[in-house]
């Protein structure tokens, strides 16, 4: 289950997606997430779904490995749909169903509904993202975007967040080796109650956080051994640039935000 959390790793390819300036990237991730908040219509989402469709399909990525990805978060997915069922109230006149002292509403089904769609596409949409995007590209988009903060900075933060996401597979990878470790020694993480469980994670958690340092100083070591000294004075052998594809990819992506400003403002009377 940890492995097949998607946020941050890499797939290589040639594709169109793939030879898009992260910049571009960045900023259509960004305003997707503000699209997703936006639209307030389920009939919204299917034009949505058809982008994400297409992009998974120009960028070659195997459904299955979107699907798998999902996979971690279904979980929280469930929970948020479940509590908005239960805890949106509505009036009388939409009541659809009591379990004793528990009501359902047709208010409640609706937003649930709509957190559940807004979770997975929003998960699905930023792991794109860095699934398209090399480390190293990601580092020099968020760098160019953030330089009106002053060049060195925008490296430092760019360089923590790059280094944050690039992390998080190998950091799931290690728990997993943790957690068979320390099961094959007798370790039991799913019995007992609610402080027990959190009782029984001390097994686990201790020796991540030692290598995660372990790691984070070796990391240190070998960008100090490279001559590493901060953004200033540096150079790149690859220059971003704006180009033709990127004018395509922000001419569609803007078809989509017109769309989600006409569900929004316009069509009011569509469900």
């Amino acid at each position: 289950m940890l492995k097949d959390i998607t946020i941050g790793q890499y797939l290589p390819g040639e594709s169109f997606i793939h030879k898009l300036d992260p910049r571009t990237k960045i900023l259509i991730s960004l305003l997707f997430i503000v699209c997703l908040f936006l639209i307030n219509k389920f009939v919204g989402y299917t034009v949505v779904v058809a982008f994400l469709i297409m992009i998974i399909m120009i960028a070659k990525i195997p459904p299955r490995f979107i699907f798998n990805g999902l996979k971690p978060v279904l979980f929280l997915v469930m929970l948020t749909a479940v509590l908005n069922i239960f805890m949106v109230k509505g009036t009388p006149d939409t009541l659809i169903y009591k379990i004793g002292f528990l009501y359902i509403y047709k208010e409640g089904l609706s937003i649930a509904g709509f957190m559940a769609i807004r979770l997975i596409l929003l998960i699905t949409g930023t792991s794109l993202l860095t699934l398209t995007t090399s480390p190293i590209e990601l580092t020099d988009g968020i760098e160019r975007l953030l330089r009106p903060i002053g060049k060195e900075m925008a490296h430092e933060l760019a360089m923590m967040m790059t280094i944050a996401l690039r992390f998080i597979p190998t950091l799931m990878d290690e728990t997993d080796k943790i957690m068979k470790a320390q099961k094959a020694r007798g370790a039991d993480f799913e019995s007992g109650g609610l402080i027990q469980k959190a009782k029984n994670l001390i097994p686990l958690l201790v020796p991540l956080f030692i290598s995660s340092f372990r790691r984070a100083d070796e990391l240190a070591m070998a960008m100090e051994a490279r001559g590493y000294r901060g953004g200033a004075g540096r150079t790149r052998m690859k220059v971003l640039k704006f180009t033709s594809r990127d004018i395509i990819a922000f001419s569609v992506f803007g078809v989509l935000i017109i769309w989600c400003i006409a569900v929004r403002f316009v069509f009011t009377g569509i469900i």
